[in-house]
């Protein structure tokens, strides 16, 4: 049998893998990429012998080669949270997918599949994708002490931050190269202590990344939501998704959105929902727009073109308000 592990190159899909391989070890070809490349399907062709294993991109996106693959005789594991579409039954297609929670996250699905073997990394996997409350009463439930839950809340974020970027000269280390680091410690506290250099790139980058952010100026702002434009620059592109993250925990009943300047006049959308108003889902403001997509709390747009940012901006705020929530 040939296994191929597919993953979202964020703190989520990381995490999820490391579960996943520290509980059943195997050797895997790995297919990632930066955090929006989630489109990871169409790489692979395969044979009967593959078991494929996907982990934190949504099966929507990926449908068609999904049932590509169940065709040339491929077996799938699919563990995802993000908006799933019609499902799919198949003899050789096992899903855990839950797309209708905003607390749920895929390093917490694999968490439950496993039985909590490795309950620390799943906490490094929600910290990383903002389910602060969830990770914090989680992990307190769990025996970890507030400062140790602390750690594994700013490795969360260091990884996460690491995915974020147009493409992989952005990123401080490759998604596959990350995992691979991260991977054979049982403990997130053995790989701070021990692998000190990756830990400290990632923290050093952060703050200087995000303290360029917080200069930046909002372009709409109104009770219930707020929006904040980025210039077309590598630190930009790589903290966008943190920065907005931080935003929404500084200000919990404002949805937020950071729409970062790219090359030829087309730009990146990051969307956050409220964390104190959740009845107005992310997602489906995203999906009205081409590239969009995402799950209830967190979502975004791939590629929007500068002359359709104003139109976003009002469909933003109008989704938001709490007269459309009401």
């Amino acid at each position: 049998m040939n296994y191929i592990d597919v993953f979202n190159g964020d703190a989520d899909g990381i995490c999820a893998l490391i579960q996943l391989r520290r509980t059943n070890p195997q050797d895997a070809q790995l297919v990632t990429g930066v955090k929006r490349d989630i489109e990871l399907l169409s790489r692979i062709s395969a044979t009967p012998d593959d078991h494929i294993s996907v982990l934190d991109i949504s099966f929507d996106k990926n449908r068609r080669d999904a049932l590509r693959l169940l065709e040339q005789g491929a077996s799938i594991d699919y563990f995802d949270h993000h908006y799933q579409g019609t499902p799919v039954n198949h003899s050789r297609l096992n899903t855990v997918i839950d797309d209708q929670s905003s607390s749920i996250c895929t390093g917490l699905l694999v968490d439950r599949y496993i039985g909590g073997r490795f309950r620390a990394w799943a906490l490094v996997a929600a910290f990383g994708d903002n389910l602060n409350t969830v990770a914090m009463a989680l992990g307190e439930a769990s025996g970890f002490d507030r400062q140790s839950l602390q750690t594994l809340q700013h490795l969360g974020i260091y990884i996460n931050y690491n995915g974020y970027g147009k493409n992989l000269s952005d990123l401080f280390y490759h998604p596959d190269v990350l995992y691979q680091r991260l991977q054979p410690y049982d403990s997130p506290f053995d790989f701070i202590q021990q692998n000190t250099e990756i830990y400290s790139t990632l923290e050093t980058g952060y703050r200087d990344d995000i303290a360029k952010a917080e200069g930046a100026s909002l372009v709409s702002e109104l009770p219930d939501s707020a929006v904040v434009q980025l210039d077309n620059e590598k630190w930009a592109r790589r903290v966008n998704g943190v920065y907005i993250n931080a935003l929404a925990n500084r200000y919990p009943d404002r949805a937020h959105a950071v729409i970062t300047e790219g090359d030829g006049n087309v730009c990146t959308v990051s969307i956050r929902a409220p964390l104190k108003r959740k009845s107005l889902p992310a997602d489906e403001l995203a999906r009205q727009f081409v590239t969009g997509g995402g799950r209830k709390g967190a979502a975004g747009i791939n590629a929007l073109p500068g002359d359709q940012i104003t139109q976003f901006i009002d469909a933003f705020n109008a989704h938001f308000s709490s007269v459309a929530e009401g």
